[in-house]
């Protein structure tokens, strides 16, 4: 269980969630924890988007670049990693701001771990030799509900759901419905902005990427884990240096995978009902959410003091 003071920072990509969580660690004497999947790994920074090194320097952040590039993690080892930072930041008398957009990381935290058995290597194995028709014909017959609730033309979740039901005996959607529906008590936000403004900020920070050496941080990196290697930008560079992209074709891919996935983090935040939404359509800046922040939660709030500007 998470300490009460925590406070969570969630929402797409692009939507301004790390100078916010900075902005508000600084107000209210925080510490910054992050929960994006790929920030973690060190050797990734500038496609990953990460913090510069002088906003890292403002106040303490922890968990970023922790993780070698060769070594897969999942929410189990995310939990495992973030879990005692969060408890001593609390136990400093600071506030844990937790800032990420990484959802099944994020609900590892909020929600506690899924009571889901573990990979089987063994299983793993033995899927390579099914085909992707096969292992969906087999999943099934084990849970028919899984035709609405699992994405079947992704072979990961397929295999990964199949697992589930074998290893329990029981469908896997029972199981997962169970755990989702579990209501947890936490304080944090989810940041919604809208459509042409986010895809707009997506399509900028992806050409400013390249301008700050990204070709250059993706041609260094060595052998990468599983779960690393799913870094949006990776494979399309990886094209580009190989010639089978040229380099606007290789920005537009980046940029076109990158609103998918913006799309499919605001997706699974709406189903969060556990965070307040702060809008940014009309007024998009970090000044006007860590006002409305200070608003909803005035527990955050220094004592015996008002809401002041950051202009002051």
């Amino acid at each position: 269980m998470l300490p009460v003071s925590t406070f969570l920072i969630v929402g797409p990509t692009a939507s301004g969630k790390s100078a916010l969580a900075l902005a508000l660690a600084e107000r209210v004497g925080g510490e910054v924890v992050n929960a994006d999947a790929f920030q973690l790994y060190a050797g990734l920074d500038i496609l990953s988007a990460k913090p510069a090194a002088a906003e890292l320097a403002r106040v303490p952040h922890h968990l970023y670049s922790v993780v070698p590039l060769t070594e897969s993690c999942d929410a189990q080892r995310y939990h495992a990693l973030a879990l005692p930072v969060i408890e001593d930041i609390a136990s400093r008398g600071r506030v844990p701001i937790v800032v990420g957009g990484s959802g099944l990381y994020l609900k590892a935290l909020t929600h506690g771990l899924s009571p889901l058995p573990a990979a089987s290597p063994a299983l793993r194995e033995h899927f390579k030799h099914l085909s992707a028709g096969e292992k969906i014909v087999w999943l099934l017959q084990r849970d028919p509900e899984a035709a609405t609730t699992v994405n079947l033309r992704n072979p990961r979740y397929v295999e990964r759901a199949l697992e589930i039901c074998l290893l329990t005996g029981r469908p896997q959607s029972g199981l997962r419905r169970s755990f989702v529906e579990k209501e947890p008590q936490v304080n944090g936000i989810v940041l919604n902005v809208d459509r042409e403004t986010l895809y707009a900020r997506i399509n900028q920070r992806t050409r400013a990427m390249f301008e700050a050496g990204l070709i250059a941080e993706v041609a260094a990196l060595g052998k990468l884990s599983p779960t690393a290697e799913k870094a949006i930008g990776i494979r399309e560079i990886r094209e580009h240096l190989a010639g089978r992209l040229t380099l606007d074709q290789a920005i537009d891919a980046i940029q076109q995978a990158t609103r998918r996935y913006s799309k499919r983090q605001a997706t699974w935040f709406r189903r969060e009902r556990c965070f307040q939404t702060i809008c940014l359509d009309s007024l998009p800046t970090t000044e006007y959410a860590l006002t409305r922040i200070l608003e909803l939660f005035p527990c955050l709030r220094p004592s015996s003091q008002s809401v002041p500007s950051l202009s002051t």
